[in-house]
């Protein structure tokens, strides 16, 4: 995204690299420090965008979503051990619209005529999003306690070009020209982030955080750095999580995110709405919150007998290997009740993803429909063949096992298991078991199962 990347200044992390703009929380005390567990997560993070845009390099959206969702499956719980690590991507799509990923109490906010937030504490476990371009901006912000989020602020002069900085949120301008913003070749190899920001008067490099690995003071992060509100006509932002304004003599004055409470009634997080260059339209917000809260307690609250791999993750005890990162499983371990993981991830043809942490309905317009009223989350598809139902199919998660039922759709439901050419065509309302490579047919869209989990080691 060849736009400018304002910095509202915090205590959390951004970060820029090879053009999507990447935002974590950071939830220890203090401010973050070389090795604290914000700085590590968006370095890894900064992988995963960087070989996703390896392999996707006009729009790698899609790439990004896939990689950071197996990451986050695979890898995050290393990092921040018992807590979610809680962050945001903005990333160019392959349609030439923008991607959305969130996860946890970070949100995104799209300001065109009207102002949309998409909230990833509201999905039952992310958020993946594809829209088009906004007229204004698009920024994200990690919230505060009280799920607030600040207000956009003006648009001021200061840009993140590349690297990390101190942030509690990032605003990319899309009004007017693209900024001749320059960014790092992409490279197998992380370069080490450097914050660096540009202005009417051009501010001196500075190194993002200190590389040296046996330091564990702080990093030198200057929220000078960006430049102030005498410099970019900008209010003094607040850190809303610490309550205390950022340190600058030429702030003088400021606004208070907490005079402006958070609307969640305008805060329609769309999980499972297809985006790209027609997207679905958007479904009632109220009703959306209801199904996602739903769902969300559903999908932490389900309970199956399995097995622990070493790292003490949940796992089907059919399988060898770890449902979660992929690990060998002791397969003469006793099983035991554990809380189960997403089961896989739903891939769209146009490279929307869906992950399966409770069970959904799949059609042209299921949030009215009797499942979703029941809580079943309402996965909205589009479809110009006149083939598919408004609540064509329901995706069922019973135990460890992903089923596809048709719900007597007029045109049918087709299934392809992996290494057959033929489809076949399901009994309404009888459940078939998918395995991962399995696809499905509903009109003219094609849906394919993936796992969540990396291949098994060895």
């Amino acid at each position: 995204m060849d736009r400018q990347v304002e910095v509202v200044a915090g205590n959390h992390v951004v970060m820029r690299v090879a053009g999507a703009v990447i935002l974590v929380a950071h939830r220890e005390r203090g401010k973050p420090a070389h090795d604290s567990r914000a700085l590590v997560a968006a370095r890894a993070l900064a992988d995963v965008v960087t070989e996703a845009t390896e392999q996707a390099p006009q729009g790698p959206g899609r790439w990004v979503a896939r990689q950071a969702t197996r990451w986050l499956m695979k890898d995050a719980e290393r990092i921040s051990p018992g807590e979610p690590v809680e962050f945001g991507i903005l990333s160019a799509a392959e349609t030439g619209g923008l991607a959305i990923f969130l996860h946890g109490s970070v949100t995104a906010v799209l300001a065109g005529g009207v102002l949309e937030y998409y909230r990833g504490s509201d999905a039952a476990f992310t958020v993946d999003r594809v829209a088009e371009h906004p007229a204004t901006a698009a920024a994200l912000f990690i919230e505060d306690d009280k799920k607030r989020v600040p207000e956009l602020p003006e648009r001021g002069i200061g840009s993140l070009i590349e690297g990390v900085a101190p942030a509690v949120g990032a605003v990319v301008w899309f009004e007017g020209e693209p900024e001749p913003v320059k960014t790092t070749p992409v490279h197998r190899k992380r370069p080490e982030p450097v914050a660096r920001t540009r202005g009417d008067d051009p501010l001196p490099e500075t190194a993002a955080y200190d590389p040296d690995p046996d330091r564990s003071d702080p990093i030198p992060l200057d929220p000078n750095l960006i430049p102030t509100r005498t410099s970019m006509n900008l209010p003094a932002a607040l850190d809303p999580v610490l309550g205390e304004g950022i340190e600058s003599s030429t702030a003088t004055s400021g606004y208070d995110p907490r005079e402006s409470e958070f609307d969640p009634h305008h805060a329609p997080t769309e999980v499972g709405t297809v985006g790209g260059t027609n997207p679905a339209p958007k479904p009632d917000p109220d009703l959306q919150r209801r199904l996602e809260a739903t769902a969300k307690a559903n999908a932490l609250t389900v309970k199956v007998l399995g097995f622990k791999c070493a790292r003490a993750h949940p796992s089907d005890p059919r399988s060898a290997f770890c449902s979660v990162c992929g690990m060998p499983v002791d397969q003469t371990q006793q099983v035991s009740e554990v809380i189960r993981p997403p089961l896989g991830m739903l891939v769209l043809d146009d490279g929307m993803t869906y992950v399966l942490a409770a069970d959904a309905v799949l059609g042209r317009d299921p949030e009215q429909s009797e499942p979703v009223q029941k809580g079943l989350i309402p996965l909205k598809i589009d479809d110009t063949s006149g083939g598919m139902s408004r609540a064509h199919a329901e995706i069922r998660l019973v135990n460890w096992d992903v089923t596809v039922v048709d719900r007597g759709s007029t045109n049918g439901t087709r299934v392809r298991l992996p290494g057959y050419r033929d489809w076949v065509r399901l009994q309404p309302n009888q459940p078939m078991t998918m395995i991962a490579g399995s696809e499905i047919m509903l009109g003219n869209r094609l849906l394919r199962l993936e796992p969540v989990a990396p291949p098994p080691f060895g």
